[in-house]
Order: C-alpha cells, then structure tokens, then sequence
C-alpha cells in the first residue's frame, strides 16, 4: 500500500513540474508569428473576460496561463481600458504588462523601416518621425554599430563583426511600436535586438560552416535586397552572385553603383561602370567591403541558403519588372534586347 501510495505521489510530483515548466515556458516564448491586431480593452472588462478575448482572437497559446501569470503578477487591478496593438510574436508576459502599463494606441507611434533603405535613407526618415535636430542626426551617422553595444546582451551578433562596423545593412527594416515622446537611442535599442533576434545561432553557425562572416552574409543581402523582389528571385539571384565569386568573375550590380552615386538610374553608362570606389562591383571582384544597404530576413535567408542552378545572369524586364535568367551571356544579350527598353547597358548582370 505505501509502495502504490508513494509511485501515485512521484506521479504527481512529476505532474506538477511538468504543468510548472510547461507554464514558464508558455508564458516567456512567442505564440506564433502573424499580424498586428487592435485589441481592445473595455472600460470594466475583468481578466477572466480579456483573457477569452486573447484567446478567442489567436493572439496567446492559453487563456488560464494568461491569468495565472497575471494575478500571481498582482497585474489583475492594472488592467487599462483602451485599444492596444498586439502581435501573437508577443509572449504571455509581454502582453499582460503592456495591458497593465496602458501602452495604448494614443500613447504610442509606428515607426517602419523599410527594407532596401540605406542609412541616408533612415536617418532622413528618423529626422521626420523624431523631430531630429541637424546635430542628432549628423550624431547618428557618425557612431558605429559598437556605439551601440550598450542595448545588446554580451553574446549578441556584434560578436560576430568587426569594431569599426557602421550601422549599414544591421538596422533591421521592420514596423516598430515607441512611445510618442520616444528618443533615437530607444528606437535604436529597438531595432539592433530585433535585429539579434532574427539572426538565430542556427544561422551564425551555417554561415560560419560555409567559411564566410556575418558581415560578408549581410553584404551580399544587402545587394541582392536592391536587386530583386521575391523570396525565390533572391535565392536564385544568390546562387548566380557566390557562382560569380567562386569563379572570380565581377558581381556587376547597379546597385552598387547606385550606392557610390547617391542615385538611382534607369540605365547606367559605361562611365558610369568605370567609378573608382571599393563599392564599384563592376572593376573589383567579390564582395563590396561592407553593406550597401538594410536587407530584410528573405534577403538574409538567401545570402545563407542560395538555390544553385546553371544561371550566371539575369535581368529585370522593363515592362513588370519580372526577372529574366538566362545561362550564358549570349542569351543574356538577347534577354537584354527583348525584354528592357531601352536596351541595358551591355555591363548590366
């Protein structure tokens, strides 16, 4: 008999820890990843009612988790009425302390980042959004990515780069949430661990398997960001461009050009092409020595995972847009001539 009774309490022992860490572990990870919601809040709404609401809406794994983290918490009386932005990316505690610290809508701003945008192109963004001095601005561009090392855990992607970095290619393009008398550093702290959280150590790990580095990976993205639009184009396109250095032949992307003039063209002259910069990929081979831009998570995933195939070239068609591959520079040409109007410079891809 105290055989059975003590298995039925090791059962139970086993039970409870089991329940305890699947609860941590529930409350502190991400749901899932999906769209911002507005949530609202209603004026009286008790937990019990917010955490259906949670649920019912997709946006936590679990409604009970949800109150119990709240009311061992004490966050059950600070519950605010008001309409708040929340994404299921958000774990359990996340949302319960933005809901108890009332970081509604109305006290808070969207700050979007695009990807492709260069530095020059974010900081006059920033200047905009944040009502930036000339002086906080000029600030911003002249400190490097270390500057910032302060907003990072010890053991976060900085490790991986060199100390005189700038912040070009690693402010990571997303839609951020600030508060509306937010400053540059907060938005700046933002941004870097978002950029730390998408970059997972399974990925640090294949690109240093691949004998390349992180800063080579966000370069590469970075061109093939400006080059092309959709997630199989990019890993395609990364295929041609690492086939390209492999056989030591030039990159020729305009975007690189477009980087060293400060401009985009249509078409680019052979004057153009011959520019003496590092960042020109049509005189020097391999990659240019830093990002020319900041690519987003396909962007990223493509430089790390290419598709490789028998292309060497390619090319965006005038009329949609469309890219056209081609697998020797004869049918390049012919690409060239039927689909781009006027007729791309014979450099191009």
């Amino acid at each position: 008999m105290k055989k059975i009774i003590k298995i039925i309490v090791w059962i139970l022992v086993l039970i409870l820890l089991f329940s305890y860490l699947n609860y941590k572990s529930s409350i502190n990870k991400p749901f899932k990843e999906g769209d911002d919601v507005v949530f609202v809040i209603e004026k009286g709404e008790g937990v019990k009612a917010i955490s259906g609401d949670l649920r019912t809406k997709d946006l936590i794994i679990s409604s009970d988790y949800f109150e119990i983290y709240v009311r061992l918490s004490k966050l059950d009386s600070k519950m605010q009425a008001g309409e708040y932005l929340l994404n299921p990316s958000m774990s359990i505690k996340d949302i319960a302390h933005k809901l108890s610290e009332g970081l509604s809508l109305s006290r808070e701003k969207t700050i979007k980042i695009i990807e492709g945008w260069n530095m020059k192109d974010a900081g006059s963004y920033l200047q905009k959004e944040m009502s930036l001095s000339d002086a906080e601005l000029q600030d911003f561009k002249n400190k490097n990515l270390h500057d910032y090392a302060k907003f990072l855990d010890d053991d976060s992607f900085l490790n991986e780069l060199p100390s005189n970095i700038s912040l070009e290619g690693y402010f990571f393009p997303d839609t951020y949430r600030v508060f509306n008398d937010a400053n540059l550093d907060d938005v700046v702290e933002k941004v870097l661990n978002n950029f730390n959280d998408k970059i997972s150590a399974e990925m640090i790990s294949d690109i240093k398997k691949q004998g390349k580095t992180l800063n080579e990976i966000i370069s590469m993205a970075s061109v093939i960001e400006k080059e092309v639009r959709s997630e199989q184009d990019m890993k395609i396109v990364s295929g041609i461009f690492w086939n390209r250095i492999e056989i030591g032949q030039a990159l020729e992307s305009c975007a690189t050009l477009a980087f060293i003039l400060g401009e985009n063209k249509k078409q680019y002259t052979y004057e153009d092409t011959e520019i003496k910069s590092p960042y020109n990929t049509y005189k020097n081979t391999g990659l240019p020595p830093g990002p020319i831009a900041n690519p987003g998570l396909n962007a990223i995933n493509a430089a790390i995972y290419p598709e490789k195939t028998n292309y060497y070239y390619f090319l965006s068609r005038f009329d949609n847009g469309e890219t056209v591959f081609s697998k020797t520079y004869d049918e390049h040409l012919r690409n060239n001539y039927r689909y781009s109007h006027p007729p791309l410079c014979k450099y191009l891809q």
